[in-house]
């Protein structure tokens, strides 16, 4: 298994692409912790982990309004595990598609402080723990609106920009060893907030979340140990097999 005992922890993992992400890392031999805002889709996801034999961990916990309890995580998890290999920052809120005009404050910091704020903050205080691996990984998730703006899509697309440069910062100063830091653009993928920001879009055109999620796994693996500042699209990677095993 290509993730075979590594701890990783995804945010955002009751649903969609961090569900998805969270079982394909589980189904590899990683120990998962599911950290989210809704305990009982935490649950689920946990549960079918579990159901299929592998081994998960749930951290409820609401990124807008809850970073103070981050230390704490930290924490808990140095004594339980000692370490960690994997952390994908993928928990991301929407907003509302408005002209900038129109933009709500409260809306915009808001996004800023779960698309931004926290995944920042969370890497930071689990850098500690990031470093005990031999080979570290954080995969932050953008979209195609962090290289490119786009009329009416405002705080997200401002958020994404600017977890695209923090992580190519982040690895600047990590440039030759130490933890690893990517993005990966999953693309238009079949998931809620897709549906909400297109609701005329017919979802079967769509990849599953399940089909982005191999380009995670690579980077999550010691297969991409010189894989450093890259923004990676989940779409040119779906197919992707491990060479020695046909995964």
């Amino acid at each position: 298994m290509i993730l075979q005992d590594k701890i990783a922890l995804v945010t955002g993992s009751g649903s969609g692409i961090g569900q998805a992400v969270a079982e394909l890392f589980a189904q590899e031999g990683a120990w998962v912790i599911l950290l989210g805002r809704t305990q009982s889709k935490l649950e689920e996801t946990s549960d079918r982990i579990t159901q299929r034999g592998g081994r998960a961990t749930i951290v409820p916990l609401d990124l807008e309004n809850s970073l103070n309890r981050v230390p704490e995580v930290a924490k808990a998890l140095y004594e339980r595990f000692g370490h960690l290999d994997t952390l994908v920052n993928n928990a991301g809120i929407l907003g509302t598609l408005t002209p900038l005009d129109h933009y709500d404050t409260i809306l915009w910091e808001q996004v800023m402080r779960v698309n931004v704020t926290a995944p920042f903050f969370l890497t930071r205080e689990l850098m500690p723990l990031l470093k005990k691996s031999p080979n570290a990984s954080v995969i932050n998730v953008v979209s195609t609106v962090a290289f490119q703006g786009r009329a009416f899509w405002g705080a997200y697309a401002a958020s994404k920009a600017a977890l695209a440069n923090m992580t190519e910062t982040w690895a600047g100063e990590n440039p030759r060893q130490g933890v690893r830091c990517n993005t990966v653009n999953p693309g238009a993928t079949r998931t809620a907030m897709r549906r909400t920001a297109y609701p005329g879009e017919d979802p079967a055109t769509l990849p599953t979340p399940q089909e982005v999620a191999r380009v995670f796994l690579y980077l999550a693996s010691d297969f991409a140990t010189d894989i450093r500042g890259q923004h990676l699209n989940a779409r040119d990677w779906m197919t992707w097999r491990q060479p020695t095993d046909g995964l």
